[in-house]
């Protein structure tokens, strides 16, 4: 397995359309709703793919199930750190830490080993997206810092998990339509109900064009994800799933006017060279 420019060309695209629906659920109004009804619309979505492509086979289930259950935990730490801390703060905490959990842990779960080279581009990307987000600000949001940490280690584990599940059904498209279709009820019904109707149903009916073009590219970027994954190392592809962190500055420095600091442009010059190495590796 190798990491070649058309991988790394989808990869980058997907980390583009994740970007994307985290940025919708941290400008909403109450994001545990959101996030609780682009995935529930995810798994309508994934309903036809299913009727499609068909169900993985057998021997997937039991990381899909696994999965499945590790998705719970990802939604309620996701939704507290945007509760009690920016954006700009706790995506690059999550996304920066976790594919060094990946990295350290691929080579006892996948049995996958990367060269100098590629540890050194996994180590560009972490550290150029923890200094675009890291700031003074980190020691005023503690809560925030360990929502954000906790889920870093939850992203670890299902991202070692649905790549195992991926290469053990032979066909990610199938695994990754088949996780959607469940994933999004069990966090989207605990939600829902604590809720109550009089306030998920009319936030739902206002909502749901805006959350199904995320739940579009939530799908979109993982499936991308999970099929490169199949056809090179995880550990590279989940750390260069997170330029997404780069994807999310640029837009904000091109379309928000958000100034493009020192710091952002030595974050930024680590990615690219992380990318490179991880390419070379």
């Amino acid at each position: 397995m190798s990491l070649t420019w058309p991988i790394v060309a989808a990869v980058l695209f997907g980390a583009l359309l994740h970007a994307s629906w985290n940025a919708l659920v941290k400008s909403s109004a109450d994001k545990a709703l959101d996030t609780a009804l682009i995935h529930l619309l995810g798994s309508l979505i994934a309903i036809p793919l299913v009727l499609w492509l068909g169900w993985p086979r057998a021997e997937a289930w039991p990381y899909i199930l696994a999965s499945v259950t590790i998705h719970i935990a990802y939604y309620i730490a996701l939704t507290g750190a945007y509760k009690h801390g920016d954006l700009g703060l706790t995506y690059p905490l999550m996304r920066g830490t976790a594919p060094l959990l990946v990295a350290l842990s691929a080579t006892l779960t996948v049995g996958e080993h990367l060269s100098p080279l590629a540890w050194a581009g996994v180590l560009g990307i972490s550290c150029g997206v923890l200094a675009l987000g890291l700031s003074r600000h980190a020691i005023d949001s503690p809560r925030a810092v360990a929502f954000a940490l906790s889920n870093a280690v939850v992203i670890a584990i299902y991202t070692v998990v649905d790549a195992l599940g991926a290469r053990t059904s032979g066909d990610a498209l199938r695994y990754v339509a088949a996780l959607f279709v469940l994933d999004g009820w069990p966090f989207a019904l605990i939600v829902f109900m604590r809720r109550g109707g009089a306030v998920a149903w009319p936030y739902a009916r206002r909502r749901w064009p805006v959350a199904a073009g995320a739940a579009l590219a939530s799908l979109g970027s993982y499936g991308i994800a999970l099929w490169a994954m199949t056809r090179a190392p995880v550990a590279t592809v989940a750390a260069l799933r997170e330029t997404s962190v780069l994807f999310a500055v640029l837009l904000g420095s091109w379309f928000l006017k958000e100034a493009f600091t020192l710091r952002r442009a030595i974050g930024t010059g680590a990615i690219v060279a992380g990318v490179m190495a991880l390419r070379l590796g």
